[in-house]
């Protein structure tokens, strides 16, 4: 695409974005709860708007190589970013569920499942590539160096030079005996023919009849290879069967790539250029515009002092500098509005002060009265409303700043892609005028305490304004964390943590390789009061939603809705290891294991508890984005420890991570990711308060099933042909996992079997008898994990409205019999 394709795309996108803020206004007004499915209905469609404008901004942010322009677009996209992750917990509060089955709004706007799919800003591993290879590097040179605890290392015994000739004899000897016999088999058969021939009496053909007799045989092969090609063909052409790779597509593909590398290229280029033009503008601004500017202020504010005197008497207070300073002179105001202004100003300080000292006492002198006020505000709710967006000012902001300045710009101007000298002059003309008047106001300050004592012979007086107290409780002030290693650098800690295995290195896994598919009937499900349960494809992007977009930038995650930890739980071989890795993988996240086997004989004591937990949590903060996996998270919240386990005290880190966590804030991108396969062991009030979100991945159905089959096995490098009954494997693996799923397929596609592909097609059959000699996971197990999902507060509360729901439509039916007996 050229760049006048994705400036057409980014104008389209603003066209969405307008429409999109302007139905942000009617969502915040209060909605009644009995139209609780139509406002659902139109938070899904605003979400799935605001899920195409991210993945379209994303692909003009990646390739749009004009500088400013990507500045515009960097804060649009992360705005957006942000949009749909406040839109999430909105969906999450009224629906009451973690899933959301959003099939009826995706078939009313005409849109297909692959518009679910949450885009992961291409930028996030871009931008961290650089510092990722480093610390592979800085972590390859300290495992070399430094050997780790549980390291030991394996004796190896070398092999007598005589005894590994007589093996590859013996391997020799066996391959010469396999082909002598697979001969003399031929022979055999060859034999056998001929001696039945014999006994039969068969004639013989003439040249003549043999002839005929093979041209028969091989017009009737050709033709029914023709049949078979243009049965193929139609069903390519419907969509019934895959359309093979060709080359000419697989080269087209590589030339649409490495385009897209030389935009990148292009975009550093100009990215240099800019950040020089930055500098060199300042200083010239400075040097030529600077004097003239400090003059011009210096003759306001010495205006301002002669009219103020005129008129009261007096020289005026000057302004403080959180109060702006002589700003507050410079807009369009008369000395007397200033001086009204600062007036109000301290003025309505001081009344805050009293109404904070007033509310402090009510809420002291009411706290016992507070608890039946709350039930009673319980009941009232009975209004849906979205809470006001960080987010949408900042996109609107975006949207204005396109509009005025870059809507009517054409690429002309500038054919080359380079910044626009007279924007960044305007830019940085408001940043020089800001230091410049910083400076003038503490020359005035000195000037009119000169003037003080020589006219009104009194010295200056500095209105400041009062800080308002905050209103609340003393209990949300945040707390402070004790530093334990005080005297140590970021570095040794990092390398004490590496020889402790706390330290892991991620396996390089793609979010998109946990494959599955979306549930298609589940608003059907949820309209008669069954609750569906999640696909692997809604869990894919709940782990985006929550781990992904909030890790990968610091401008999102300081404003989004604050969550510090998630809990994965699922049978064993889901693959939720698989999803810790990806988010480490999509982010450039570190990787730290605070999992209880790990743990085991690792800074014994419960000051050694205290010391692991702050600094995992240190180091994470210091070089964030980061991840701290607790693997068998049930364990550190054990209601009964086991006998076999009392020694390793899998309970030690309990409390100080449940510290450690609340300190976490805005802008610390840390996340904690805990994995469990019997939650039901541990204490829910323990674990729910320690993992803000709990997300249960079930069994694959069967569309995911079908799809997990085809993946697995075309990754093999195998294409999948009309003999293979994907949909039969998809039924007979019902209660398998993708582990399963996986393990067969790696059994069965062994290099001697795809070398034999061309003579010998694949088979389900190849795959049922290795599928059953695994363990499936059972439904009984399934259904121990699903009561326990519904006894967490989410799951409570997801069916209690279901109660209430199924008890209103017992009332409305028993009152249509009353009226209609």
């Amino acid at each position: 695409m050229s760049e006048a394709a994705y400036q057409r795309l980014w104008e389209a996108s603003h066209l969405t974005l307008q429409e999109l803020l302007s139905q942000e206004g009617p969502m915040l007004e209060p909605t009644p709860a009995r139209e609780r499915f139509a406002f659902q209905y139109r938070l899904a469609v605003l979400y799935l708007y605001y899920l195409g404008l991210l993945r379209r901004l994303d692909l003009v942010y990646d390739q749009m190589v004009q500088p400013q322009k990507r500045r515009l677009l960097r804060r649009l996209l992360d705005g957006v970013a942000g949009r749909v992750l406040e839109l999430k917990d909105e969906m999450v509060r009224v629906d009451l569920s973690e899933t959301h089955w959003l099939d009826r709004p995706l078939q009313d706007l005409k849109m297909t499942p692959a518009d679910l799919e949450v885009p992961i800003p291409k930028y996030f591993q871009l931008e961290q590539s650089s510092a990722v290879k480093e610390r592979k590097r800085v972590l390859a040179e300290i495992l070399e160096r430094l050997e780790p605890l549980s390291l030991v290392q394996a004796t190896v015994t070398e092999m007598h030079k005589m005894e590994a000739i007589l093996m590859v004899q013996r391997a020799e000897r066996a391959r010469q005996g396999r082909l002598r016999a697979r001969f003399m088999r031929e022979i055999w058969k060859e034999e056998e023919r001929e001696r039945k021939n014999r006994e039969e009496g068969q004639s013989r053909f003439s040249k003549d009849q043999a002839a005929v007799l093979v041209q028969k045989v091989w017009k009737g092969y050709v033709q029914r290879k023709h049949i078979m090609q243009d049965r193929r063909k139609e069903m390519e052409f419907i969509g019934m069967l895959p359309v093979p790779i060709k080359m000419k597509s697989l080269d087209i593909l590589s030339q649409v790539f490495q385009a897209e590398e030389a935009r990148r290229v292009r975009q550093v280029e100009k990215e240099e250029e800019f950040n020089l033009a930055l500098g060199r503008t300042h200083e010239y601004l400075i040097n030529t515009e600077g004097p003239e500017m400090k003059e011009m202020m210096k003759d306001q504010i010495r205006q301002w002092f002669i009219e103020c005197h005129a008129l009261t008497g007096r020289f005026p207070d000057y302004p403080d500098e959180s109060s702006g300073g002589s700003s507050l002179i410079f807009a369009d105001k008369t000395p007397e509005q200033v001086k009204m202004d600062l007036e109000i100003q301290t003025q309505e300080n001081k009344k805050k002060e009293q109404e904070n000292k007033e509310r402090e006492k009510k809420e002291k002198e009411g706290r016992n009265e507070q608890k039946p006020k709350k039930k009673a505000g319980k009941e009232a709710e009975t209004v849906l409303k979205l809470s006001p967006s960080k987010f949408v000012p900042v996109i609107s902001t975006g949207h204005e700043e396109y509009m005025n300045l870059w809507q009517k710009r054409h690429d002309s101007i500038h054919p080359s892609q380079s910044y626009d000298s007279e924007t960044l002059q305007e830019e940085k003309r408001m940043e020089v005028e800001q230091e410049i008047r910083i400076q003038v106001d503490d020359l005035m300050r000195q000037e009119l305490r000169s003037l003080r004592l020589a006219v009104d012979k009194e010295d200056i007086r500095i209105v400041k304004l009062a800080k308002a107290k905050k209103s609340g409780k003393k209990s949300g002030k945040k707390k402070k964390e004790k530093n334990l290693t005080p005297d140590r650098t970021v570095d040794s800690l990092y390398e004490e943590l590496i020889l402790f295995g706390l330290v892991k290195k991620s396996k390089t896994v793609a979010l998109k390789d946990f494959v599955g598919d979306c549930v298609y009937l589940g608003s059907a499900l949820t309209l008669a009061n069954k609750m569906p349960m999640p696909s692997l494809f809604d869990v894919r992007q709940n782990i985006a939603l929550y781990g992904i977009l909030r890790l990968g930038s610091p401008d999102i995650h300081a404003m989004a809705p604050l969550i510090r930890s998630l809990l994965l739980v699922g049978p064993r071989g889901m693959g939720k290891k698989m999803l810790v890795q990806a988010v480490c993988t999509e982010t450039g996240a570190n990787l730290f294991d605070l999992s209880p086997d790990n743990l085991i004989g690792k800074y014994p004591g419960k000051n050694g508890s205290q010391l692991v937990v702050h600094m995992v949590f240190k180091v994470a903060r210091l070089l964030q984005p980061s991840v701290i996996w607790i693997g068998q998270a049930e364990k550190t919240f054990y209601k009964r420890i086991p006998k076999e386990e009392k020694k390793m005290d899998p309970k030690r880190i309990k409390k100080d991570l449940t510290r450690a966590l609340r300190l976490l804030s805005p802008g610390d991108r840390v996340l904690l990711i805990g994995t469990t396969e019997q939650p039901y062991l541990a204490d829910m009030k323990g674990l729910c308060r320690v993992y803000e979100r709990i997300i249960f991945i079930p069994r694959p159905d069967y569309a995911s099933r079908y799809v997990l089959w085809k993946h697995m096995i075309e990754s093999q490098g195998v294409q999948v042909t009309q003999s293979l009954d994907i949909s039969g494997l998809a039924r007979v693996s019902d209660g398998y996992t993708p582990s399963h799923i996986l393990q067969v397929v790696q059994t069965v596609l062994t290099e001697r079997r795809i070398l034999l592909l061309s003579k010998r097609s694949l088979v389900a059959s190849e795959f049922v008898g290795h599928l059953a000699k695994l363990d499936p996971v059972y439904k009984e197990e399934e259904d121990s994990l699903k009561d326990w999902y519904f006894k967490t507060p989410l799951g409570k509360k997801y069916v209690q409205f279901l109660k209430e729901q199924q008890e209103a439509e017992e009332a409305r039916l028993a009152k249509e019999k009353k009226k209609n007996p």
